[in-house]
């Protein structure tokens, strides 16, 4: 998810372990332990966007790296003044939990993480929790702030962040129940319309779960799918061609790349010297109408060839 509900979680934590052992310290030193896997981004500076598809939330989000991680991050804060009062074990425990609940939240949303490397390259997402989403980061927050800071002088001042924690977590537990309700929805109305489909994606678009995208793939084609949980409205489905022969006009590690991305949830569409790839995967923000055509999501990304060599870019149709 986003750095700020990432550094919200670690400083919950932080409060939540060692606030009674050495105050608001523990929050930010947990806020700031939270978001070292996201450092990822820093590659973007000295590696092509193509690559770093399968470079962030790769190795910095498996469980490898998180036990690396604290391993490193607690003999730093062994040598800190502020942390001579905690125990070793405990200290250990914090460290591990910043870094881990990280790429577990992560986890839950549809960008995924490769959990496993180095022993396996597969990315694993719940798809249940929008990237961003204030109904599970806002509780946080607001637990935070009081415990640090408006009854930060109270006995009973972590029960606050206590509860933030425990509204959060119920949320986001709320989303994979949501999820399989969803998906239910999706799985009789795509048998109602006899779309005998491979493989199906549901995920949420937008904040608060409530509106949600079916992905039916067949063959040679994606059937989406429109859901409100609350039940406004009665969307119809739409198909787009996958066309997974374009593919085979660029470089084929290339081709190979964009296909493990998307998890096989793509369309392909010719455009001048090369292709345009919507991942609906990773890049789900609902039909677009162009004005008599429509596009399966905002974002793309296009593979163009420009003096035999490939180039790789970006963008989005708003």
């Amino acid at each position: 998810m986003d750095s700020i509900t990432q550094a919200a979680l670690g400083g919950a934590i932080g409060e939540a372990m060692l606030g009674k052992k050495v105050g608001n310290k523990g929050a930010v030193i947990g806020a700031i332990a939270a978001t070292i896997p996201d450092l990822d981004v820093v590659l973007y500076l000295f590696i092509d966007p193509l690559n770093m598809l399968s470079i962030h939330r790769g190795f910095s989000h498996s469980i490898v790296f998180s036990v690396l991680a604290a391993v490193l991050t607690f003999l730093i804060l062994r040598k800190m003044k502020w942390f001579h009062g905690v125990s070793s074990p405990l200290l250990f425990l914090f460290s591990f939990l910043c870094l881990f609940t990280h790429i577990l939240l992560d986890t839950f949303t549809a960008y995924g993480t490769q959990l496993l490397l180095p022993f396996s390259n597969i990315r694993l997402g719940l798809d249940s929790i929008n990237v961003v989403d204030p109904v599970y980061t806002v509780p946080l927050i607001i637990g935070l702030l009081l415990s640090l800071w408006i009854f930060r002088h109270k006995p009973n001042r972590s029960q606050f962040n206590k509860w933030g924690m425990i509204i959060s977590t119920t949320y986001l537990m709320f989303t994979l129940v949501n999820k399989e309700r969803v998906t239910t929805y999706f799985t009789d109305a795509f048998s109602n319309e006899e779309i005998e489909y491979s493989s199906l994606l549901t995920m949420p678009v937008g904040i608060a779960n409530l509106n949600w995208y079916g992905v039916a793939k067949t063959e040679d084609s994606l059937y989406m799918k429109q859901y409100h949980t609350l039940g406004d409205g009665d969307f119809s489905t739409v198909s787009f061609p996958i066309h997974d022969e374009y593919l085979e006009t660029i470089d084929n590690s290339l081709a190979e790349q964009m296909r493990w991305f998307a998890k096989g949830f793509y369309t392909v569409e010719k455009i001048d010297n090369g292709v345009r790839v919507y991942n609906l995967q990773v890049d789900m923000r609902g039909i677009v109408d162009l004005g008599g055509k429509k596009a399966p999501t905002v974002g793309y990304f296009e593979i163009t060839e420009v003096d035999g060599v490939a180039r790789f870019s970006s963008g989005s149709l708003e």
